[in-house]
């Protein structure tokens, strides 16, 4: 019996003291959810309204509304087909780009009355 007290009172001593508060292993966890969450609202959910708004801009393309192409051309819609768009970047000289190559899009100026 006394051996069993010995070897007991060994291994209370021998165990780490009970964190305060809660165990060590849901904090960590907590705070990289907090991260993810974090990140989501910060950079993802901003990009992804972006990414929309200019594929609507894309989709509603009009003959006479300026645009600025990923290679830097600016240009004025003269036509637009399902896939492609035909610009005019200069007196005579027109461009066709596929969709996707539209960067910006400001619609053209409404004449006021």
């Amino acid at each position: 019996m006394n051996s069993l007290n010995t070897t007991l009172s060994l291994l209370a001593q021998a165990a780490p003291p009970a964190a305060p508060g809660g165990s060590l292993l849901g904090n960590p966890l907590i705070m990289m959810g907090i991260m993810i969450v974090m990140f989501y609202f910060l950079l993802i959910r901003p990009q992804q309204r972006q990414r929309k708004e200019l594929a609507a801009r894309i989709a509603a393309l009009q003959s006479g509304d300026k645009v600025v192409t990923t290679a830097g051309i600016h240009g004025i819609v003269h036509h637009v087909k399902d896939h492609t768009v035909m610009l005019k970047v200069a007196e005579g000289t027109m461009l066709e780009f596929d969709k996707p190559a539209i960067a910006t899009v400001s619609k053209k100026d409404v004449p006021s009355t």
